[in-house]
């Protein structure tokens, strides 16, 4: 958008333009093209996003399977979800998950899975 504003000045410049000029013509060519383009430029960004029916973050691995790396239980536990090591809890207060169970991702609190034994 202000590359926009730059081309038209160096043309202003090449027709004669004196300084002056060439910086209003900058600045006016600038403040249309951001007015302009910028709406057209967040309502296709837009449509993207809501096209792109993905989970990203967290919510990608919400109903995943993982491994269970250290114990978990209702306090503490680790867990190797999708090649990444996750903090988890135990969804199921009655449930302690020992070191080589798959379990399921059922949600995701903060920085934290919180897993279910997978059948």
């Amino acid at each position: 958008m202000l590359s926009t504003g730059a081309f038209a000045a160096a043309i202003a410049a090449a027709l004669g333009a004196g300084v002056p000029v060439q910086a209003a013509v900058f600045a006016i060519v600038s403040a249309l093209s951001l007015v302009a383009v910028r709406p057209v430029i967040r309502r296709h960004r837009q449509s993207r996003l809501e096209a792109d029916e993905t989970p990203m973050g967290v919510e990608a691995i919400s109903g995943s399977t993982g491994l269970v790396l250290e114990q978990v239980d209702t306090d503490h536990g680790l867990v190797k979800i999708e090649g990444e090591l996750w903090t988890a809890r135990s969804y199921d207060a009655t449930q302690v998950l020992e070191p080589g169970e798959r379990v399921r991702v059922i949600e995701v609190k903060g920085a934290t899975a919180m897993v279910w034994r997978d059948i």
